[in-house]
């Protein structure tokens, strides 16, 4: 397993990090999603990433039950903050101060842990004034709750101002978690560049878009009986959008690429996200503690420059790249 720095701090996080969105609490039993954290452990994955709204809170338990033992010193533990939980009250949700306190707490103690390594907001909340966000999260850091702070898919502007007034209290603000992958690319016009010129590093999510990437969907067949593209509480309404045949077809066509790496579809797509300098990790999941196991062997992968190219004459139009698209992820009014 390889580290890399975390934007401009002095943390490093493995280039693969466990992440248990739609997973733990939810889709697999708790001894299948210990099981599977436990894999990560053994490939060297020390680095986890979780959020209070995963499963309304049952995924930070779960988590912090099954990294219960382990020498905290040595892993590095993520945790979000924005979307509603417990409840859902009308304060139960955003990145307002009272939010903030309240969330950190409840999730420092789901996770049976004193501090988290980073902190992120979730999404941008357009509801609460970005100074008093902030400054709730000066306050994180200065009780010593978060070591770092990090966001969840805000645009180059955002984390532009952001970035500044984290500068001005004291603290750093140092990574971005977008939804990046061979088939969604809308960082990398603005997010990406504005990230390089701060000091902020990607921790991406879903770099094998959803599944697609790894080839399971193949066009004009039926969705596989059990994948995430027939449950429509784990993640359906998600993949949809890369359901069409243009996109199945153009992705069958990278597997002579993978084949002739050695390579399965699912780790091409993981050393291509990582194949990017701003991005410090890729975040996997896992249902079974065998794709942990096999998608752990990206790691170190290292693509020529012949083969990049080579993926993008395969994949051609079918890859989104408009970055206005990161600014529809944030809504703008909180739901409740």
């Amino acid at each position: 397993m390889r580290f890399r720095f975390l934007g401009n701090s002095g943390l490093k996080i493995s280039e693969l990090t466990y992440g248990n969105w739609l997973t733990h609490g939810s889709q697999v039993e708790n001894d299948t999603a210990t099981a599977c954290v436990r894999a990560a452990l053994d490939v060297g994955i020390t680095t986890f990433d979780t959020a209070d709204v995963y499963a309304n809170t049952v995924a930070e338990s779960v988590l912090g039950d099954a990294l219960a033992g382990e020498r905290r010193e040595s892993l590095e533990i993520l945790t979000k903050v924005y979307w509603p939980t417990g409840p859902k009250g009308p304060n139960d949700t955003g990145l307002s101060r009272k939010h903030v306190r309240e969330s950190i707490d409840g999730s420092l103690r789901r996770l049976r842990t004193d501090y988290v390594d980073l902190y992120q907001a979730h999404r941008y909340d357009h509801e609460t004034p970005l100074e008093e966000t902030m400054q709730a999260f000066a306050d994180v850091v200065r009780q010593g709750k978060a070591l770092y702070i990090g966001v969840s898919e805000w645009t180059a502007d955002q984390i532009r101002a952001g970035h500044a007034l984290a500068k001005e209290l004291g603290f750093q603000l140092v990574s971005n978690q977008p939804q990046y992958s061979m088939l969604w690319r809308v960082i990398e016009a603005e997010v990406v560049p504005a990230s390089r010129e701060l000091g902020v590093s990607q921790i991406v999510w879903s770099p094998i878009a959803q599944g697609v990437l790894t080839g399971k969907y193949r066009p004009g067949a039926e969705l596989p009986a059990g994948s995430r593209a027939t449950d429509e509480k784990g993640g359906a309404s998600m993949i949809r959008s890369f359901l069409r045949d243009d996109v199945l077809g153009r992705v069958q066509d990278l597997r002579p690429v993978a084949d002739e790496l050695g390579l399965t579809m699912a780790q091409l797509a993981i050393a291509w996200v990582l194949a990017n300098d701003n991005v410090a990790a890729a975040i996997i999941g896992a249902s079974r503690p065998e794709q942990v196991h096999d998608n752990a062997k990206a790691g170190g992968v290292e693509l020529p420059a012949e083969v990049l190219a080579r993926i993008d004459e395969v994949l051609g139009d079918v890859v989104v790249t408009d970055p206005a698209e990161t600014a529809k992820a944030s809504p703008p009014q909180r739901l409740v």
